[in-house]
């Protein structure tokens, strides 16, 4: 899927995606790591690493000879820069932009959707970032609105009028789910009620 694939959703039978924006001191991960690009080492960059590569190969030591497991030699940090001075470093990102699109995969099946994380804009200035990003309809719904999204959209009957394929998605891709509070039912709630246009909701 591209980055942009996402937007689709803006002709569906699904709400509109709730956009939040952030202005501020860089906080929102793109996806995971803050805004950064990767670039070819300084020399005081490798031995920076090796020196870190070095104490972390100390303690992996030390833990494991207390199960009686032989130390595994550690190389120099001559031996460590030379290892790795064709690799590439993360470097905070000082000016740019990243757009990351839907973050997704499936599990026990192809159509077995699990949201990772949801599309987002960033803009970095500095120490400074805007951040577009782009949520289910409320708080709650997010997971639900991407992944019913995404089955809808690979897999209900193209050539069908949209309402068959609506139907076709609650049918096949159900998305309700009972909170329970103090080992007590509480509320079950159909997410389609949240995440769909009122005219589709059949």
């Amino acid at each position: 899927m591209s980055k942009f694939d996402f937007l689709k959703i803006l002709n569906s039978p699904f709400k509109l995606p709730r956009v939040k924006l952030y202005v501020g001191k860089i906080a929102v991960g793109t996806p995971y790591f803050l805004p950064r690009r990767w670039v070819k080492p300084t020399q005081q960059m490798l031995i920076d690493n090796a020196k870190q590569d070095i104490v972390e190969r100390q303690r992996w030591n030390e833990a494991n000879e207390k199960y009686g497991n032989t130390p595994k030699a550690i190389p120099t940090i001559e031996e460590l820069c030379e290892q790795k001075k064709n690799y590439r470093f993360p470097v905070s990102k000082k000016i740019g932009y990243d757009f990351v699109g839907l973050g997704y995969k499936t599990k026990w099946s192809d159509t077995d959707y699990r949201f990772e994380w949801g599309p987002v804009w960033s803009f970095v200035f500095w120490k400074w970032q805007i951040a577009l990003m782009f949520a289910g309809p409320d708080s709650m719904s997010t997971p639900h609105y991407w992944e019913a999204w995404l089955y809808y959209k690979n897999h209900t009957s193209k050539n069908k009028p949209i309402k068959t394929r609506v139907r076709q998605l609650k049918k096949r891709f159900p998305q309700t789910c009972t909170i329970y509070r103090g080992g007590k039912e509480k509320e079950t709630i159909n997410y389609y009620d949240i995440i769909l246009k009122k005219k589709y909701n059949l």
